[in-house]
């Protein structure tokens, strides 16, 4: 397969009128004509668009998570009334609350689609070791966002997530401290927890979707396994054409959209629940279903599963394009690796099964807060 010619992009100024006039004048100042340089055409599939969605998504997140904020209350005597505030008396309060529980959900269900279809396609490969390293840090930050956004519902669930949180800084010794109520008796926990949901953690992330989409930038959109072995195998190169990203763009935010009006439709036909004042005395939830898989760990090795169990699966998310250093990209010329990457979805996923259908356990210990 030849090398394909990128489409013509005509710009609306050619046309003239007063639009394109308005166009040439916007695009003398913002360079906007710049994003029609060209990508390959699969990259508008919706494989390839994933982290796209997933950006436009977060993107929903912290403007919904904005205006949560101006009547949350991050103390402990307040924040689960204040949330029972945004739910019965904010303005759009309960709306936003639903739009923005259901696009964290979502969120969370394309990144690991992202990373999974970057596994299984060898996107990872020389020179887009480094794109894979930041992807693998984004899915912790997401997760830690996750986290710290269920904490801060303040009541039963969260205090119990929060409860390990604190077992699990302890484990961590002096390394933990921030995690510990003896950090500071100026601040509670909680309220350290919201500055890292609303500030520390949403700066890390744009920070790190932008290093992640400059290198994407750099080295292009990864080629179709099947083009990239034919290469490898002395075929043409992969197609670096066909498309534009102007256009790309485009369909990442009407995807983008969709998902949004998903979120929608999720809050009015299931609005998401809010537990009890928390009761330090029982433990009576689960967690959310992306820490699910963890849950059957912690009733076989305790609470110190909740340490090294994600730390074993982040060393080896990081380890993956070390580890695989082959030319090829397909699935079929790299049996071993996705074999094992399938073992290990496919357990976690029994996991976390096995933990809904399973009865609740405790495994809080006694005084933890």
């Amino acid at each position: 397969m030849g090398e394909a010619e990128a489409p013509s992009v005509v710009a609306p100024a050619e046309a003239g009128g007063v639009w394109g006039r308005t166009w040439a004048a916007i695009d003398e100042r913002l360079g906007l004509s710049a994003l029609a340089y060209p990508v390959p055409r699969h990259a508008n599939s919706i494989g390839y668009i994933l982290g796209g969605i997933t950006a436009v998504g977060m993107l929903v997140l912290i403007l919904t998570g904005v205006w949560l904020a101006q009547f949350y209350n991050p103390s402990p005597d307040h924040g689960h009334e204040s949330v029972q505030y945004i739910i019965s008396t904010a303005p759009a309060g309960n709306l936003m609350r639903g739009i923005h529980f259901w696009t964290s959900n979502i969120v969370m269900i394309t990144v690991l689609l992202h990373m999974a279809r970057t596994f299984a396609t060898g996107s990872y490969k020389r020179p887009r070791e480094v794109t894979w390293l930041t992807g693998v840090v984004l899915l912790a930050v997401t997760l830690g966002l996750v986290f710290t956004g269920t904490v801060l519902k303040w009541d039963q669930e969260a205090y119990e997530a929060l409860s390990h949180n604190l077992e699990v800084g302890d484990l961590l010794g002096g390394l933990g401290v921030w995690f510990s109520a003896e950090f500071t008796q100026s601040v509670e926990v909680l309220g350290r927890l919201y500055i890292a949901h609303v500030a520390i953690l949403p700066v890390v992330l744009i920070l790190l979707v932008a290093l992640h989409f400059l290198l994407v930038k750099r080295h292009g959109i990864s080629p179709l396994p099947r083009e990239a072995d034919a290469a490898v195998d002395g075929g043409p190169a992969p197609e670096r054409s066909g498309s534009t990203f102007a256009h790309h763009l485009g369909r990442m935010g009407l995807i983008g959209l969709a998902l949004l009006v998903l979120s929608l439709v999720l809050t009015v036909i299931w609005v998401p629940a809010l537990g009890s004042v928390p009761n330090p005395k029982v433990e009576t939830t689960k967690p959310p279903w992306m820490f699910l898989p963890l849950y059957p760990f912690e009733d076989w090795f305790t609470v110190k599963a909740l340490l090294w169990v994600p730390v074993i699966i982040f060393l080896g998310l990081i380890a993956v394009p070390f580890v695989d250093r082959g030319r090829y990209m397909s699935p079929r010329r790299r049996v071993v690796v996705v074999v094992i990457g399938l073992a290990v979805g496919l357990t976690l996923l029994v996991l976390g099964i096995k933990a809904q259908v399973s009865p609740v356990e405790p495994h809080m210990l006694e005084g933890v807060m």
